[in-house]
């Protein structure tokens, strides 16, 4: 992706939009299996900002799975706030891209 590192104010940019995104998917005990992953890595495809809820989980599995996530689905973690985190990958093609970033 052309954006990577993101910058301090593309991020805000999106936790701003991602405030009024309801969370896409919920991840509970069963963990990121095979199928959580897909669905997920579906999400982003089609919406490029994907809010998932954590359920059941402390603070630091929590990050631990934000960085699994992010690594396994080649996406940035934009942000956590509680329960929820904030993810973001950039349609491959740009025809496909809804979200516009600020320059850098």
């Amino acid at each position: 992706m052309d954006e990577f590192p993101l910058t301090g104010a593309q991020k805000a940019f999106l936790r701003g939009l991602g405030q009024k995104l309801e969370p896409a998917l919920k991840l509970g005990k069963g963990g990121v299996t095979p199928a959580f992953l897909g669905q997920f890595q579906q999400q982003l495809r089609a919406h490029e900002l994907v809010k998932l809820r954590f359920l059941g989980s402390d603070r630091d599995e929590r990050a631990g799975l934000c960085a699994q996530l992010a690594d396994e689905a080649r996406c940035v973690l934009v942000g956590t706030v509680g329960h929820t985190a904030l993810f973001y990958r950039q349609h491959p093609e740009p025809a496909g891209r809804d979200i516009e970033l600020p320059a850098k």
